[in-house]
Parts: structure tokens; sequence; C-alpha cells
């Protein structure tokens, strides 16, 4: 596995720049979505070669629902504290952008260029109505993140999320698969450095996918999804977890916690602790 301690990166945009190599590695770029400062730690301290937000759980680790309920000032504070514990990439889910019109969107982008953010996820579903914005508008979207941060000397690795697998439609597999093509190909063409066709999860989609698309496509690992030695074959340049690491962490939580109050004894926990 990557070694993380090997590199001191000192500038944002080194940061990016790296983050873009690791997606044309080769070797399949794994992150395993966290939520806060520990767990970047904990992954910088494995060997992992970046790391990952989700905004699901960063929401509901600190009491919001997902959909950009959480303030952005506040998801600014938690990220600017993520990037500064660790020395690797960070990226970050900003659903949407956290922004109604374009100068919020704008001044948004800025503060994570300074916060010293690498990277960032944005998808192409109004968080309110749950449905896909037209093309043009997320094409016009990812053109005008590409120009603030050329306007501030810097770079910033894009990942393009689409959501047409997610969305409920009545279409076929078919249907979904070229439509995912059609949105992923212009959203490139306005500057994205990868697409996230998130929810695809058939073996023969997938690599469909990544061999259509003339960057790196990112799919969600969930149930049903191949497993990751598979999903490298299939030519994926980067797995995330989306919401799934936290709830893992919380179920195997709720279990400890079951046992502590079932079987009155404290080895539950400390048991865990050697």
């Amino acid at each position: 596995m990557f070694n993380s301690r090997s590199i001191r990166m000192s500038t944002q945009s080194e940061k990016a720049d790296l983050l873009k190599k690791l997606h044309h590695s080769g070797k399949m770029l794994v992150l395993p979505n966290i939520w806060d400062a520990a767990g970047a730690v904990m992954l910088e301290k494995l060997g992992y070669a970046a790391v990952a937000t989700a905004s699901a759980a960063v929401s509901r680790a600190h009491g919001y629902e997902d959909s950009e309920h959480i303030p952005f000032d506040f998801l600014l504070t938690i990220v600017s504290q993520i990037v500064k514990s660790v020395d690797v990439p960070v990226t970050v889910d900003m659903e949407a952008g956290y922004a109604s019109d374009r100068e919020t969107l704008k001044s948004n982008i800025r503060r994570l260029i300074a916060a010293g953010v690498a990277g960032i996820n944005i998808e192409d579903t109004d968080v309110r109505s749950r449905e896909l914005v037209p093309v043009a508008e997320q094409v016009e979207k990812l053109k005008l993140i590409a120009r603030v941060a050329e306007r501030e000397n810097t770079r910033l690795f894009v990942n393009a999320r689409t959501d047409v697998f997610l969305v409920k439609t009545d279409f076929s597999e078919d249907q979904k698969l070229a439509l995912s093509i059609e949105r992923a190909r212009a959203y490139v063409d306005a500057g994205a450095d990868s697409v996230y066709p998130i929810f695809a999860t058939e073996e023969t989609t997938i690599k469909t996918l990544a061999g259509a698309l003339k960057v790196p496509v990112n799919i969600l690992a969930k149930a049903g999804v191949p497993d990751l030695d598979v999903l490298q074959r299939l030519g994926v340049a980067r797995v995330s977890f989306g919401p799934n690491v936290h709830r893992a962490t919380l179920l195997t939580m709720e279990s400890v916690l079951r046992d502590l109050r079932d079987f009155q004894s404290h080895r539950p926990v400390t048991g865990l602790l050697g």
C-alpha cells in the first residue's frame, strides 16, 4: 500500500496534483470515507494515500441530516481540522455546492481551496427535489468551479458525480447506462477530472462505464457491487464508501453497547483495548 508518511506536501496545489496522479497510477485508489480528524489520522497511519469525507457521515455525526442541512461554515470548520490533521490530500464531498447562486458557490470553492482541500465531489441532483438537474446547468457549475480555481492560481481535483442510477426513474439498466455516459462526457468536457456514477452496481455496467470514459471512474462500494479486486480488473480507478464506513462503525458500537448492557461486564469495551 502507498506509504503516506513518505510525503510532506506543503501546498494545496501539490496535494491536488498528487491526488490526480493517484487516480492515474494504475492501482485503484481506495477511499473509506471519514467524518472527522480522528478518522483521517487513522487512515493516514494505516497507509492510505488520500482522505475523503462523506457528506451524510459528516452531517449525521454532528447532528444534521444529509442534503446540505449542515451549515457550510460548520462544515468548513470540520474540513479545515481534517486537512490540518494529515499530510495526505483531502477530497471533500460538497453535495451540490451548498449554494443557491453563483456568487455563493464561488465563495464556497475559494474557501475550500484556502483551507487546503485538494479535491471535491459535486453531484448533479437538486438536493431539495432529489431530481437530476439539467445537463447544461451542471456543466456551467463545473466550468465556474474550474474558473475559480484558475483565478486562485491553483488546482482542484473535481470528481463529478452523476446520479442517474440513484434517482427513481422507469429507465432500464441500458437507458441509465447511456444517460450516465452522456452526462459524464459533458462533465469531462466542462473540466471534471473524474466521474462518479453513484449506485452503478452491475459488473457489465461498470466495465462499460470504465471503458467508455476517458477519465478515471469512481464506484461506490455497497452491497451488490463486485469486490475490490474485481473492480480493479474492470478498470475502476477509484472506489469510495460514502456513508457506509460510518454506518458500519455505528453498528459495531451498538453491538458493543448491547453487550455492555446485557452482560454487566466492562469487557466488551476494555477487552478491545488490550
